[in-house]
């Protein structure tokens, strides 16, 4: 008796083994199918909208109109009347050269001119020495406005390179720029007040080369470097959107308004230089301020896109496999932009088209999953004994 119930326990842990068996064969052949005979990956469908395409890099902001501002004549600082992130106004005195020797040579000249204009200018030496004298007070004259240094134009102090009782070399010409002022240290694009009366003794020297650097801020733009393959995509008047590393989750708009023709290398990749102007630059951002820029280099709206994963080219051509009826489906399809969001599909599938997109890890056998056996076991029933689909057509 005993050995009958033995007998009879056997054989149903052998009945429920075989059907466990089968319903493991049967679920792997079903997901065989759906993934189909070649790569897994997940199936995605044709959809419609917007696709745009980008480029961006890193730099920093700076102003578009800048100045390096240095004195007419060389002489002794006496007093600077502002500080980096003063508002300064078109015409303001910002600094003055002590002019006592500028006045003894100019009073000097004014005498020998008028001695000159009351001689005999008739004759060919006396109008020589009217000449001369005149040169000679003109030259006086601007020796002694040189003097003084003034805005040329509205805008906010970004640095002094000198201190008072230091000496000036002057310069016959101030040096400008209209795009590609750096930033600088201690400036702010939004600091400070009115220009201050009183006498700065001292200051930090930062971006420039002239004794004292203005900046218009409220026209700002940001010069990114952007690497040789991006920048072929780069054309004057794209739209751009920055971001700033010190201000969170603000954003700012603007356009392309130059692009380096030359370029620079740095640890052996070439890049070149390209500014945006800002349109509407944020309230407190400051030259010099790290941003990073997003040039949308093309877009289309209302267009079908797949993945860019799910497009293989090869040839020239492109392809896209379709599940169709449980079978992966090779179709030629016509591709235009790739853009962050994906490839736009202008011929050879239709909306709302399942697409195969390919998985990028692991190694897989003929049948679609690792090794060629069904995932998580060694085979079932041993060695050649595991349940396999087979090649399915």
């Amino acid at each position: 008796m005993k050995a009958l119930l033995r007998r009879r326990r056997l054989l149903l842990n052998g009945a429920l083994a075989l059907l466990i068996v089968v319903g493991v064969g049967v679920a792997y052949l079903s997901l065989h199918d759906d993934a189909g005979a070649s790569s897994p990956g997940r199936i995605v469908r044709v959809s419609r909208g917007t696709i745009v395409s980008s480029v961006s890099a890193s730099g920093s902001v700076a102003s578009a109109k800048s100045r390096d501002l240095s004195f007419g004549t060389s002489g002794t600082v006496d007093s600077i009347k502002v500080q980096v992130g003063d508002k300064v106004k078109k015409g303001q005195l910002l600094a003055t050269l002590d002019d006592t020797s500028a006045q003894d040579n100019l009073k000097s000249a004014k005498a020998a001119l008028s001695a000159a204009e009351a001689g005999d200018t008739s004759t060919p030496s006396g109008y020589s020495s009217y000449v001369q004298a005149k040169a000679s007070y003109d030259s006086a004259l601007r020796a002694l406005d040189g003097t003084e240094l003034n805005a040329p134009f509205s805008g906010t102090v970004i640095a002094v390179n000198g201190s008072v009782g230091g000496s000036s070399s002057g310069s016959s010409s101030s040096s400008s720029s209209s795009s590609s002022s750096s930033g600088s240290s201690g400036g702010g694009g939004g600091g400070g007040g009115g220009a201050s009366s009183s006498t700065s003794s001292s200051s930090t020297s930062s971006s420039g080369s002239g004794f004292i650097t203005i900046a218009d801020t409220s026209k700002l733009d940001v010069k990114g470097e952007f690497t040789e393959s991006d920048v072929s995509k780069i054309k004057k008047s794209q739209q751009a959107s920055v971001t700033f590393d010190a201000m969170q989750g603000t954003r700012a708009t603007g356009k392309v308004t130059a692009i380096d023709q030359t370029s620079t290398t740095s640890n052996n990749v070439v890049q070149y230089g390209v500014t945006v102007s800002l349109t509407d630059p944020p309230s407190g951002l400051r030259i010099g301020a790290t941003a990073t820029v997003q040039i949308t280099t093309a877009s289309a709206q209302n267009v079908l896109y797949v993945p860019t994963a799910a497009v293989r080219t090869a040839g020239g051509r492109g392809t896209v496999t379709v599940m169709s009826g449980g079978k992966q489906v090779t179709k030629v399809v016509e591709t235009g932009i790739q853009g962050d969001q994906g490839t736009e599909i202008k011929s050879g599938l239709n909306e709302g088209d399942q697409v195969l997109v390919a998985s990028s890890g692991g190694t897989t056998g003929g049948n679609g999953f690792p090794t060629g056996r069904f995932p998580g076991t060694g085979g079932i029933g041993g060695a050649g004994g595991g349940v396999r689909g087979g090649a399915r057509g």
